[in-house]
């Protein structure tokens, strides 16, 4: 059985992040951000959504594990910081519903949902600047970057909640990555 492991960075809706894998038949468990990477097995990690940078724990150190990585929101943000990228506050702000074009229809995370997607998305902050080997999969008028993945790397990220009800195929994200993780 597949195993991912949800790593709580302190967001809202972690518990839905884990709620959606399980209700998927994915063995998956919430992780402490503070736990070390060497302590977990798991065929893939999702790094939850959060309130800020300052408590993303050990969250850094997950994204060099060998195994596919899922940024949702503040999980999004650390891998591109990680990565090189470069991450900064949001024109809009808060949360909002938003339509998002897919703009890879390739991409293995969220190229199924093209062309476009309704998602409940905050961008207080948000990604600014791709890290280098990173594409650019997804874009809304509100943010420019809402969704990334490095394919060779198997670190992908939204800066949306595929968790929550008013994503309209969040779901099916999540089925996406567990189909990564499965093909690993």
């Amino acid at each position: 059985m597949t195993r991912i492991v949800v790593l709580d960075l302190h967001g809202q809706f972690t518990h839905l992040e884990r709620r959606a894998l399980r209700d998927m038949g994915v063995d998956t468990e919430i992780v402490d951000a503070d736990t070390p990477p060497a302590e977990v097995d798991a065929d893939g990690v999702v790094l939850s959504g959060g309130p800020d940078m300052d408590r993303i724990g050990k969250a850094r150190e997950y994204i060099d594990l060998d195994v596919p990585v899922f940024g949702i929101c503040l999980g999004m943000q650390v891998i591109a910081d990680e990565r090189g990228g470069r991450v900064g506050g949001g024109d809009y702000g808060g949360y909002a519903d938003v339509d998002v074009e897919i703009v890879d229809e390739a991409d293995p995370l969220v190229g199924s949902l093209a062309p476009d997607t309704r998602v409940w998305a905050s961008h207080a902050d948000e990604v600014k600047e791709l890290p280098e080997g990173f594409a650019h999969t997804a874009t809304s008028d509100v943010c420019g970057i809402e969704a990334m993945s490095n394919v060779e790397e198997d670190l992908y990220g939204v800066q949306w909640h595929p968790e929550v009800a008013h994503t309209e195929e969040g779901e099916e994200v999540f089925e996406n990555f567990v189909a990564i993780c499965e093909s690993e």
